[in-house]
């Protein structure tokens, strides 16, 4: 007597058959080509979700429900005001004032050592974000030069608008200023009254001496935008692949004074690059002499 199986019906999978718009393997392919072609950014696969999440909101903004649409749309305007967007949704951006303290006590410490120079000291800050990096720098040369001095400079620069706009505010909640040191919130910090209770505006007299622009670092032609004494781009490498970590070292190298130093995220590490820096501190390089 034969044994009678019971066979399960085969289930057919329609991808994106459980998400409220349609996201195929095909469209987060494209959408990573496209990351990395602009932006530089390699988005792994652990990012789909990710992806999805942040583009679904421009897709509803749009009324549009297929991300093939969506695609084709950015194709029909190449540079057009909707790339912006794109790129703003998946940029990530985590920042904070004073992060990596260790950074902006050498920065002090190298500020110092080149006072007696008749050329401003410059920082750049080449992924801003919402500016508290900047913001941070600023605060430790005006200890140096003092706030009015125009003995420093300070440019911020960001691939994501939106970021930029906050940063050229300067006005922040009261939380995000934890790690400020007690006598530079009190010498450089506005507290809000009225509608801004609970934030803080850095002071416009240091604030001015801060400008952000935007800035693609992958773009393929740079302008002339060094020399400087310090750059800061920390936490970027770790979004681009080993070509674009080179290439994007060796023109900040290119933009960095002769005895200047660059400020890496402490989990970066260059030496298998092959690039010209050379260690000069905790995550931090300067040029060979």
């Amino acid at each position: 007597m034969g044994v009678l199986l019971k066979v399960a019906p085969t289930l057919t999978v329609v991808e994106g058959s459980q998400r409220e718009l349609e996201f195929t393997t095909t469209d987060f392919e494209r959408v990573r080509t496209l990351m990395h072609r602009h932006a530089g950014i390699a988005l792994g696969e652990a990012k789909r979700q990710m992806v999805y999440a942040r583009l679904a909101r421009r897709l509803r903004a749009l009324g549009l429900r297929r991300f093939s649409d969506y695609l084709a749309l950015l194709d029909a305007e190449p540079g057009g005001p909707e790339w912006q967007a794109f790129v703003n949704a998946l940029t990530t951006n985590l920042t904070a004032f004073f992060r990596e303290r260790h950074h902006f006590e050498l920065l002090a410490q190298h500020a110092r050592a080149r006072r007696g120079r008749d050329a401003p000291y410059r920082v750049w800050s080449a992924a801003a974000s919402t500016g508290e990096e900047a913001y941070s720098a600023a605060m430790t040369l005006a200890e140096v030069y003092g706030a009015a001095s125009a003995r420093f400079e300070v440019a911020g620069s960001d691939i994501d608008t939106q970021v930029l706009q906050e940063a050229a505010r300067a006005i922040y909640p009261t939380d995000r200023l934890e790690n400020v040191a007690l006598p530079l919130k009190k010498a450089y910090c506005l507290r809000g009254r009225g509608r801004q209770a609970g934030c803080v505006r850095i002071q416009p007299l240091l604030a001015e001496r801060v400008r952000f622009f935007r800035f693609n670092l992958c773009s393929e032609r740079w302008p002339k935008l060094g020399p400087f004494d310090a750059i800061f781009c920390r936490n970027v490498m770790i979004y681009f692949d080993a070509d674009t970590q080179r290439s994007v070292l060796l023109r900040l190298a290119e933009c960095l004074a002769p005895d200047g130093l660059l400020f890496l995220g402490h989990s970066e590490n260059i030496q298998h690059l092959g690039t010209p820096f050379v260690a000069a501190g905790q995550t931090a390089y300067r040029l060979p002499d």
